[in-house]
């Protein structure tokens, strides 16, 4: 009997062995596996590192499972790469789809921070980009210029001379003065005339005499008594 029990203790201790193997197994995997069962987010539109022509009007999120509607659940923050808010209003949700309402334009990146609660009751977040091309800019119109019209060059009129006013009478005064300056100059050359007269005078009766002394040589010399006149007393 006693060798009979030492025979059935060691299979049961192999089969206690691995049952508590198991139990430990079981309990790992049952701890493990609400950790799987959070959902995740599997689609989006627009979709992470797309390009959109223009922001659209909302944006969608889809979870691989059903997320809490609860007010306040559901956080969704949408910006531009200047840290514009994009967003228009409070995110909607209907089973697995979360609809954000976007407001605004913008260019460029645009950035996507989103956080909900999934059925399990646990909370999830994440982000994602994508890039908004944006308006293209206005093709400017080429205006014509307007031709500048010619205008005809003012043509210039001559102006009047004035005509020279010439008075017949001079006045006293001018008159007056006239003469007062002119009548020293008349006696001057009276007196001059007078003068002129005198010694042309002389030198011509100087040269009649002289010419008449040289051509008759009987005239008496100069000094000389003359026939018919006494001679000189002797002193």
């Amino acid at each position: 009997m006693e060798a009979l029990g030492t025979r059935l203790a060691r299979p049961l201790r192999a089969l206690a062995l691995v049952a508590a193997f198991l139990l430990a197994l079981a309990g790992l995997l049952a701890w493990s596996a609400p950790a799987h069962a959070h959902d995740e987010l599997i689609g989006s539109d627009p979709a992470a590192g797309s390009t959109a022509a223009s922001l659209p009007a909302q944006l969608t999120l889809t979870f691989s499972g059903e997320i809490a509607d609860d007010e306040g659940a559901s956080v969704v923050e949408v910006t531009d790469a200047g840290g514009t808010a994009l967003t228009g209003g409070t995110p909607t949700v209907r089973d697995n789809v979360l609809t954000q309402p976007l407001a605004g334009e913008a260019s460029g990146a645009v950035k996507v921070l989103w956080k909900v609660v999934s059925s399990d009751g646990h909370p999830i977040s994440g982000e994602f980009s994508f890039t908004v091309e944006g308006a293209p800019a206005p093709t400017p119109t080429e205006t014509s210029t307007p031709t500048p019209t010619e205008t005809a060059a003012p043509t210039e009129t001559a102006s009047p001379e004035p005509t020279p006013t010439v008075t017949d009478s001079v006045p006293s005064d001018s008159a007056d003065t006239a003469s007062g300056a002119v009548w020293p100059w008349v006696v001057f050359g009276i007196i001059g005339l007078g003068v002129v007269g005198a010694v042309v005078y002389l030198l011509v009766s100087r040269s009649r005499r002289e010419k008449a002394l040289a051509g008759d040589p009987s005239s008496p010399a100069p000094g000389a008594p003359r026939p018919g006149s006494e001679p000189p007393a002797d002193h």
